[in-house]
């Protein structure tokens, strides 16, 4: 059965996400694990990546920030979740972590905007992430284009969007 979510919703999460990278600067000379903190607040990571983070108004305990979730997006190219950064940080370096969030990275992930982010930023955020810790369970695997999914999941289904009008 699907269980489409409003569709606004995500858009409008995705034009904070955008917004916040673009406009925000970061103390240069702060600690890294505070930085990093300071960067995936301010860049929206937890919108997406932290169950019940938007839902909450952002009031959400740090020890569940980052652990993924079960909500997914749905489009063109199937349904895809949130990952559970703290369980997927365990298994890189930091140098892995930089060239690994540089890549692309199905949507409606913005990998574009970490890959404008100075490497000191990305390390931060990676010594942020170590420093938490692992927590919580593993995302749901992603599922192939028409491939029906139990899980709510935001509709970015051509038909669902709002067509861009050209004048």
């Amino acid at each position: 059965m699907k269980t489409p979510i409003i569709t606004a919703f995500a858009l409008s999460a995705l034009g904070l996400i955008h917004q916040a990278s673009a406009t925000s600067s970061v103390p240069d000379d702060a600690e890294p694990v505070k930085r990093g903190r300071y960067l995936v607040t301010i860049s929206g990571c937890n919108d997406c990546q932290t169950p019940g983070y938007l839902e909450g108004n952002g009031k959400v305990p740090e020890s569940l920030w980052l652990t993924g979730s079960n909500v997914g997006f749905q489009g063109p190219w199937g349904t895809t979740y949130p990952t559970n950064l703290r369980h997927r940080v365990q298994s890189l370096t930091e140098t892995q972590w930089v060239e690994r969030v540089r890549q692309p990275m199905r949507p409606p992930m913005p990998w574009f905007n970490l890959g404008a982010m100075k490497d000191e930023g990305l390390k931060a955020i990676y010594r942020y992430l170590t420093h938490l810790g692992p927590a919580g369970e593993p995302a749901p695997s992603p599922a192939a284009p028409g491939v029906e999914v139990t899980t709510p999941f935001f509709d970015f289904t051509p038909k669902n969007l709002p067509a861009i009008v050209q004048r």
